[in-house]
């Protein structure tokens, strides 16, 4: 007996109407994004580990997909290495290149080759699978789709105040009423700084991050595990469980950080980032979370997270500023910021929540009825005018049972049908049928495409 085909865990397939609302979000998404100018680009789903290993921190190094060597791949690996079992060490001798992450890095990647033929500032969108080698479960995936804006080129806060209002955009397209949630990492360095612990700054901002997940005992157990004294996890308290409204929040940081040089550069950004906000009518609440890390090396300035306020699932949009991505490839002093859409996860909430218009998992609007030979001839002439005029239609291949016909169209949502039988061709007035009232009417074609 033939094993029953499956997929990897964390990956999943789309049926037609599941696709058709994914792509409805990718519509929606682009849309905004060219409205503000952005333009679109591609990179490779794998990308050489030279280029990946060593952005993500070494959380994330441990998720990323490995391609192994084509070939004899163990041709580098010596028995000596086995025998260790230097798992590093093989890990990078029998594989060379891996599946992107996320589209960040690449990014970074391609503006430093392609830097002859842009123009900066450059704006750039990508909409992307990416892949993380993590544990399946509600919201994460192992494959999954990323809609990523991002600008590069220009140290302005305005950049960041555009992105907010381009995140703000696309989830009111969405009907999706979400929280967008500001942090800087320079004021979590500046916490590092006051606290004497700069050397562990990611150690820091790697356990906050994982707050939401893990609860605040279990990141306190986290950072003395790091080597950090009671002394200093009693000092990050107060920033942790910092409690008011924005310009609260702002009020304590200057009394805790301002003497700190990078706190208080970092708490000036987001003070400039909210005064441009201010008068803009945006439908997303903008808060201040002075907790939030985002766990990525790479992020110097803005810190941005999006949360869904109806439906309980992690973040759905999130980014920031990165000042030295690009130097690592060899080009310095290319400041960039962007956000990161989580298709899938935003897929996830509208289908718990029903947000989907209703016409967005109908394929077909209009379906003719197949009565035999003659019947189909003369329906294709009525389908070829119909698809001239842009309404999507179909013929149902088979002189099949009428009961088998209408099913099909009712399980497709295909909202009307038109029957063509011998006394409609020779009248040239065909019956068009809605599907959800069930009535009919006897129209010429000029008629049913006015209708339509």
């Amino acid at each position: 007996m033939a094993q029953k085909p499956s997929i990897p865990k964390g990956t999943r397939d789309f049926s037609p109407v599941e696709t058709a609302k994914r792509n409805y979000i990718f519509d929606t998404v682009k849309s905004v994004f060219r409205k503000f100018g952005y333009q679109p680009i591609e990179t490779p789903a794998m990308e050489n580990l030279s280029t990946l290993l060593g952005k993500y921190g070494e959380e994330g190094d441990k998720l990323l997909f490995r391609i192994l060597n084509s070939g004899d791949f163990l041709k580098k690996v010596t028995d000596e290495d086995c025998k260790k079992r230097d798992i590093n060490k093989i890990a990078l001798a029998i594989s060379e290149k891996g599946l992107r992450y996320d589209l960040t890095v690449p990014f970074a990647r391609f503006v430093v080759q392609h830097r002859n033929d842009i123009s900066f500032p450059f704006k750039r969108y990508q909409i992307q699978p990416v892949w993380r080698a993590d544990r399946p479960q509600k919201g994460r995936y192992r494959e999954f789709y990323q809609c990523d804006v991002d600008v590069v080129g220009s140290d302005s806060l305005l950049n960041e105040v555009e992105l907010i209002r381009i995140i703000d955009d696309v989830f009111r397209k969405l009907n999706v009423n979400v929280v967008i949630k500001l942090n800087n990492r320079k004021i979590l360095s500046g916490i590092a700084q006051l606290i004497g612990e700069e050397e562990r700054l990611t150690d820091i901002t790697v356990a906050i991050d994982k707050l939401d997940k893990i609860g605040i005992e279990n990141v306190y157990a986290e950072l003395r595990e790091k080597g950090l004294s009671e002394e200093a996890i009693n000092n990050i308290e107060p920033f942790i469980n910092l409690k008011g409204n924005n310009s609260e929040k702002l009020s304590c940081l200057k009394d805790l950080l301002g003497v700190t040089p990078d706190g208080n550069k970092g708490i000036e950004e987001l003070e400039t980032v909210l005064k441009y906000l201010k008068n803009l009518d945006l439908k997303a609440e903008v808060e201040i979370d002075q907790s939030l890390a985002r766990g990525l090396n790479y992020y110097t300035g803005a810190i941005i997270e999006v949360k869904a306020q109806d439906v309980s699932i992690g973040s759905i949009c999130g980014g920031g500023r990165y000042d030295n991505l690009t130097g690592i490839f060899g080009l310095p002093g290319v400041s960039g910021v962007g956000v990161s859409f989580g298709a899938d996860r935003i897929y996830d909430v509208m289908t718990e929540l029903n947000l989907f218009p209703k016409e967005v998992a109908t394929s077909s609007k209009v379906l003719l009825v197949n009565f035999g030979e003659n019947e189909a001839v003369h329906s294709l002439k009525v389908l070829n005018e119909l698809q001239k005029n842009g309404i999507s239609a179909e013929l149902y291949p088979d002189n099949a049972k009428m009961k088998k016909q209408m099913k099909y169209a009712d399980q497709k949502k295909i909202p009307f049908v038109i029957l063509i039988g011998e006394k409609e061709m020779e009248e040239k007035k065909y019956t068009l049928k809605n599907m959800e009232t069930g009535e009919q009417s006897r129209l010429s074609i000029e008629e049913i495409l006015n209708f339509l």
